[in-house]
């Protein structure tokens, strides 16, 4: 039952938390007004009260959807809270109007329309800004899951990496330029290659030498399951990448057996985990 709830998307709990808001409120609400209805001497039936307040917060509900739609767009951020508000010079107006028409239509109030309006835009200014916390907060679980799921793709990539490379066979290797000397280095103890125009610097336990090769002709010969591109410039053997630390902004840190960090690039990130879904597919 948990697991069933925990992969349920964000917009499930959403719809559900904004019912179970609306239903709640808009039944407290009646029962006060009734309540206040009494006390002035006036009757107000029970389908009346929740006619009445059940309008009045149902008309927050396009409300809702457009801070969920500027999140969305500009992201959970400072953007976001930015446009958040911007959209909030007009919502919480046009909000305080209507709840003031709908007073009018179920209590007559003669009270003027302006001043109305004044009454109720505390309220109003109150249950914006809550709509935008719990659209933050959803976002912001969203960001979270869509994390997690790119982080168990890039294990799955890990994995399939350190079974390539795990079963012994004949080596093969590069002739690498180190000083003077051009050694023999195994393509299976590389970490990564890194772009240097007309040449691909090799880095593997601990030391460095240059392959005359661009990175684009290395990558065309190179098993895809083992090697991966994490930017324009690098290529990284995933069989040695010891960590993988999400970025703020989407993009992944890879720290590689022998200490080195690598940085992935959203772009190739995205890349990576297309060609895993296409394979799990």
């Amino acid at each position: 039952m948990l697991a069933r709830l925990s992969a349920a998307p964000t917009a499930a709990f959403v719809w559900a938390f904004t019912a179970y808001s609306w239903t709640v409120t808009s039944v407290s609400a009646a029962w006060f007004a009734r309540r206040l209805a009494t006390a002035r001497g006036q009757t107000l039936s029970v389908a009346a009260s929740l006619l009445w307040q059940g309008g009045i917060y149902a008309a927050w509900l396009p409300a809702a959807g457009l801070v969920w739609l500027v999140l969305r767009r500009f992201g959970a951020g400072a953007r976001g809270i930015a446009a958040c508000f911007a959209a909030g010079l007009a919502v919480v107006p046009l909000e305080a109007l209507a709840a003031g028409l709908i007073d009018r239509a179920f209590i007559g109030d003669s009270q003027d329309l302006a001043a109305r309006m004044l009454d109720r835009t505390p309220v109003c200014l109150l249950l914006y800004s809550a709509i935008v916390a719990v659209g933050l907060a959803a976002a912001h679980h969203r960001r979270a899951r869509e994390a997690r799921a790119r982080n168990a793709l890039l294990e799955t990539a890990l994995a399939q990496a350190r079974a390539v490379a795990a079963p012994p066979s004949e080596a093969e290797r590069l002739m690498v330029m180190s000083g003077a000397r051009r050694i023999p280095v195994e393509l299976g103890a590389v970490e990564w290659f890194g772009a240097a125009d007309n040449y691909v610097v090799v880095h593997w336990a601990g030391r460095e030498g240059l392959l005359r090769a661009t990175l684009q002709s290395l990558e065309a010969r190179l098993d895809p399951r083992l090697f991966a591109r994490a930017h324009r410039s690098s290529l990284v053997n995933l069989a040695h990448v010891r960590e993988a630390r999400p970025l703020s902004d989407g993009s992944w840190r890879l720290l590689m057996a022998g200490g080195d960090e690598v940085v992935t690039s959203r772009t190739y990130r995205d890349a990576l985990l297309e060609r895993l879904g296409g394979r799990a597919g």
